[in-house]
């Protein structure tokens, strides 16, 4: 293989990478702490688009309680929006690592 060729092949490889990133700003992953009772939506970009806490968790006077509830829900969306990314990115990639592309 010519170095034009692998040239080519990596320009089409990060167009697909980036179309791939691009589309998981749609899709989204949910996680819950507490058997729901914090509930935190996260999309592919591992950005956080919402938290919801039930009405009977937040009249808790126990703060910490929340707090860790809270930072649990957020960590598991993390971890499913990065799966979601991995998985994408490995249809593309074949699973192979690729340096500079968050897997």
């Amino acid at each position: 293989m010519n170095l034009t060729n692998m040239m080519k092949q990596a320009q089409k490889l990060q167009e697909q990478i980036t179309r791939i990133q691009e589309e998981l700003a749609d899709k989204t992953v949910e996680a819950t702490a507490a058997g729901g009772m914090v509930t935190v939506v996260a999309n592919g970009k591992q950005e956080i688009l919402s938290i919801s806490v039930s009405p009977e968790v937040a009249k808790t006077e126990d703060l910490s309680m929340l707090e860790d509830l809270i930072t649990a829900a957020v960590n598991e969306a993390l971890r499913s929006s990065k799966a979601l990314l991995q998985e994408e990115l490995s249809k593309i990639t074949g699973g192979v690592r690729i340096p500079g592309i968050t897997m």
